[in-house]
């Protein structure tokens, strides 16, 4: 089980006191040992309300800095995460939902719109940049939802890998359907009067990106002509995506698009590297005999030989 602690950081504006606080959760190892696994932070708590940001990707489990297994970044959320801190609210009413991710893991966003959605507190969201896939679904758990008409909103049917004969890729297919379904009944409990159900399956079997103006004439979405877009969100899931708009991609994720030459000259370090590693322990594991004595008359029929083959 996850434990908290908590830092508290206060700040005051225009008199009122502003606090922030940054979640640390921990749990014991197989060694009994308390680790960290993971941070959340609540920015401009004040009494009344906290703020939530999804900047990064959704994910199933947490990024935690401490296990070396673990991949990702500190801005990735899990659905664990967002229960964890909606329960730490202390009675706050209001909750701003800051949305700018390129998306991430489906079960994990259908499970954090769930846990949003049936939290009591009053919920905006406010699309800062892009709601792209699973986020899409997430930004509309707030009961007002703010969208700057520069900003972009995505959707598309949910996709997978899979491995095996014909019958696992057929049940593979099933469970997209399905996955599909419970994607469409969200984006149709938030749709405006007159969409239709055949209208969002059709969007969806063409990853729609749509910008703020456009979202609003499909969603119950308020768009704010004055707001500002924050910098383009950097998704692991953007080279995944077939229509991706030139303006989404910002200079950061064209540079990392380009060095896949380096990545792949890591992989083959890496590669290397463990079947040295495994050499040195096959060497380590071969039994080392003794010496055996030296036969000196052996070695003198050697050296005969060895001055006969040269001589020829």
């Amino acid at each position: 089980m996850h434990k908290l602690s908590t830092v508290i950081v206060y700040k005051y504006r225009k008199g009122e006191r502003i606090m922030s606080k940054i979640y640390w959760f921990t749990k014991k190892d197989k060694s009994g040992n308390m680790k960290n696994v993971g941070k959340m932070e609540i920015k401009n708590k004040t009494d009344k309300s906290a703020d939530l940001y999804f900047y990064g990707d959704i994910v199933s489990i947490a990024y935690n800095p401490d296990d070396l297994w673990s991949f990702g970044n500190p801005e990735d959320k899990a659905p664990q995460d967002v229960a964890d801190f909606l329960n730490e609210l202390d009675g706050r009413t209001d909750i701003n939902i800051h949305v700018n991710s390129g998306g991430g893991d489906v079960f994990a966003g259908i499970a954090i719109y769930n846990i949003l959605k049936n939290n009591s507190a009053n919920k905006t969201t406010y699309i800062e940049g892009l709601a792209a896939s699973a986020v899409s679904i997430i930004a509309l758990a707030g009961d007002n939802v703010v969208i700057p008409s520069s900003a972009q909103f995505m959707i598309h049917n949910p996709w997978s890998v899979a491995q095996g004969n014909a019958s696992d890729f057929r049940k593979m297919a099933d469970l997209l359907d399905q996955i599909g379904v419970s994607l469409i009944n969200v984006y149709m409990d938030n749709a405006k009067k007159g969409v239709t159900q055949e209208q969002i399956k059709q969007m969806m079997d063409d990853e729609t990106w749509m910008t703020g103006e456009q979202a609003s004439e499909y969603f119950n979405i308020q768009m704010d002509q004055t707001g500002t877009i924050a910098a383009c969100a950097n998704s692991d899931y953007f080279n995944k995506y077939k229509h991706l708009p030139k303006n989404i991609i910002s200079k950061e994720t064209k540079e990392t698009k380009e060095p896949k030459e380096s990545e792949k000259a890591n992989e083959k370090i890496v590669k290397t590297l463990s079947e040295i590693n495994n050499r040195l322990d096959k060497l380590e594991k071969v039994p080392i005999e003794e010496p055996k004595p030296i036969d000196n008359k052996k070695i003198e029929q050697l050296k005969a030989k060895l001055a006969l083959e040269i001589i020829i």
